[in-house]
């Protein structure tokens, strides 16, 4: 079988072979320059001048960037927190009950498009009088999270043996002992990798905190962007490359902690 594999791929057309290579350059040049010219030694980024630290030095010394830095830092935790738990029982519940309105409850602000949600939450805040903030940006993220958490704990579940359950329940264990000390240790790695990307998710977000922030509420995403409206300098170059290797290290752990859920959807 693997060798029959691998005539196939060697029988390929190079031209398919060209087109990946372009896709995946159009997907990744452009991130590899980000990271390359956050260490140049000019506030232009038209060329190369020389190699320097000088910009991440400048980045730890940002009182705003730091405070930027530190509220996303908090909203994420907090929203990855609340959507974890409120995910898990959502993914529970689509899996055991196979209602026909319930996914679709749980997974529709994953379909709705970001600027439409973000407009009907802060609609939202509006009418009940909440004060725009911190708070308001934490709840937003929190709606947003939900269905994907719950479709990584659903996808553990799918791969539950249930058996095990099944035997814990003729032991005679009441259905809240079933879950404590049998499917949630086994859907714990599916629990980890959902809060994961939900944090992910969360520090990543700039549409839904654009509408949902104060006035004088500032997170990474939001102080990025008021940047790079003056010029795009090495210092933003810096932080974005910090953001993205958090992200890519907070991605790669879900994965290895869910490998069956990115497997599906890569077939898919």
């Amino acid at each position: 079988a693997g060798a029959a594999g691998d005539r196939a791929v060697r029988s390929r057309s190079p031209w398919l072979w060209a087109a990946a290579v372009f896709a995946y350059a159009f997907l990744y040049v452009p991130l590899l320059i980000v990271v390359v010219y956050s260490f140049n030694d000019s506030r232009l980024n038209a060329e190369w001048v020389g190699f320097t630290l000088d910009w991440y030095r400048a980045l730890a010394a940002d009182g705003q960037m730091l405070t930027a830095a530190g509220n996303s830092l908090l909203i994420g935790v907090v929203a990855s927190l609340v959507s974890t738990i409120l995910g898990t029982m959502a993914g529970v519940a689509m899996h055991r009950y196979r209602l026909r309105l319930l996914p679709i409850l749980i997974l529709a602000p994953i379909a709705i498009p970001e600027i439409l949600m973000g407009v009907s939450l802060l609609i939202f805040f509006v009418l009940l009088n909440v004060t725009l903030g911190l708070v308001s940006i934490a709840l937003a993220h929190i709606a947003f999270c939900i269905g994907f958490v719950a479709i990584v704990v659903r996808a553990r579940l799918a791969g539950m043996d249930e058996t095990l359950t099944e035997a814990a329940r003729d032991c005679g264990a009441s259905p809240g002992n079933v879950f404590r000390y049998v499917t949630l240790p086994l859907i714990m790695p599916g629990v980890i990798a959902g809060a994961l990307m939900a944090f992910t998710l969360s520090i990543d977000d700039f549409v839904i905190t654009f509408f949902t922030a104060g006035a004088g509420t500032v997170t990474l995403p939001l102080q990025i962007y008021s940047m790079i409206k003056i010029s795009v300098t090495p210092e933003v170059n810096a932080v974005s490359t910090l953001l993205m290797l958090l992200t890519l290290l907070l991605i790669v752990m879900a994965a290895k902690l869910s490998p069956s859920l990115f497997r599906s959807q890569g077939e898919a």
